[in-house]
């Protein structure tokens, strides 16, 4: 029997020790907000005592004084809340605002909350449950849907106005990749830079019906008039398309070293093809690309070519297509990590992916202008993950190729002009 209650007894000490480190769990966040209440007003009343003087003191040069309590709207865990807010007022009847409160009532937090929340995936249905519980005395609002849309839509037109007017002129680019992302019957292009440190940039983001010639002249012209150098030779990382390279000849003219996506290469190569040749064909074009010696490999390409001329024309003629531009960073003493990095577009494919990401809950576009603060959005949070590029060491040579390729342009013109 006693053994039996000694059981009882510690069993019993068990239930009441979780239920009080449930409870003190529970309370922890109700005690935290009320004890920040309390030195909040503390700190508005030792302002409001700096301002008028110490209560019930006589002063001859008073210069506010006194004026009660009311309540006050402040930003806190994404919502407003009503706080008591001390008042002073000046002998000539002016509202004398206290220092503290005029940083605290600002509605910027509300704002970059609500981005915050959306681009994680938050739906504006479910923004209130996302947020930590106040208490009601508190009078939380501020998270209903209508709310959080008017300060999503307003802190990401911020973001598209930060990303199209930001000045290009001290950026001292070697990379320029553009690519392009589908929204309902919308294309968006994006231009990501690389700089001769390895860092990437968002450049900027261009809407249009489709991935044309026009829409990727409009992109880089506005990069053009923000400060984009133009003039000196750049490599430019597509991804085959023909309106695309047009575009940047039109542009950039002779100074644009463009280099075509060797994974879409394979692709299209592959869609005119039978499911069982497929690795052959891959295997072969791996070959080619492996050998880092241009020669050589447009050779194999066009052996391959040949090859499938008879049965398959199409897989032979998109593989001759554009052939040489899929070379371009051969055979300029670049390393094996960075020329296999500048051979495609998946830097900036990768920040497409984010782009996706981001806005995958979205149903209904309306518009392109909601499309591109979309597309804002979506390119600032991954800019947020951007780190230097694999093999960015060795950019080196390949700033010193393009400056290379600089003075042979200067000498043609100067040999013409004689």
């Amino acid at each position: 029997m006693k053994k039996t209650g000694r059981k009882n007894r510690d069993r019993q000490e068990e239930i009441v020790e979780i239920s009080l480190e449930d409870l003190l769990r529970s309370q922890l966040h109700g005690f935290v907000v009320d004890a920040g209440q309390r030195v909040l007003q503390a700190l508005l009343e030792q302002e409001r005592t700096d301002v008028c003087g110490p209560r019930y003191e006589h002063q001859k040069d008073r210069h506010a004084y006194r004026a009660g309590h009311a309540p006050g709207q402040l930003t806190l865990g994404g919502q407003m809340v009503t706080i008591r807010r001390p008042r002073a007022r000046t002998v000539d009847g002016e509202e004398s605002e206290l220092p503290t409160w005029k940083d605290l009532s600002r509605e910027d937090p509300l704002g970059a909350r609500a981005l915050e929340q959306m681009v994680l995936g938050v739906s504006t249905r479910n923004y209130q449950r996302s947020l930590e519980p106040l208490p009601k005395s508190m009078n939380p609002r501020g998270g209903g849907r209508s709310a959080v849309s008017r300060r999503f839509v307003k802190a990401t037109q911020e973001q598209l106005d930060k990303v199209m007017g930001r000045s290009l002129e001290n950026l001292d680019l070697v990379v320029l990749m553009i690519d392009g992302v589908h929204f309902s019957d919308h294309v968006v292009l994006a231009a990501l830079g690389i700089d001769s440190g390895g860092n990437k940039h968002v450049l900027g983001i261009q809407e249009g019906a489709t991935e044309n010639a026009a829409a990727c002249r409009s992109l880089l012209t506005n990069l053009r008039d923000r400060g984009l150098n133009t003039e000196r030779s750049i490599l430019v990382v597509l991804d085959g398309s023909k309106a695309l390279v047009k575009a940047v000849r039109d542009i950039f003219g002779k100074f644009a070293l463009v280099q075509r996506c060797r994974q879409h290469k394979k692709r299209n190569v592959r869609e005119h093809l039978p499911r069982q040749m497929w690795p052959s064909v891959k295997h072969a074009m791996n070959d080619a690309y492996k050998t880092r010696d241009p020669k050589r490999a447009h050779k194999i390409l066009m052996n391959l070519a040949r090859r499938l001329e008879d049965d398959h024309p199409g897989a032979a003629a998109s593989l001759r297509e554009g052939l040489d531009e899929t070379l371009t960073v051969m055979g300029h003493g670049l390393s094996k990590t960075l020329e296999r990095m500048l051979s495609t577009t998946n830097a900036i494919e990768n920040l497409m992916g984010s782009v996706r990401r981001v806005s995958r809950r979205v149903k209904r576009w309306r518009g392109g202008t909601m499309i591109l603060r979309w597309m804002a959005a979506g390119v600032e949070e991954a800019a947020r993950g951007f780190r230097r590029v694999r093999g960015y060491r060795d950019l080196s040579q390949l700033n010193r190729w393009l400056r290379e390729n600089d003075l042979k342009i200067k000498g043609r013109e100067e040999k013409q002009a004689a």
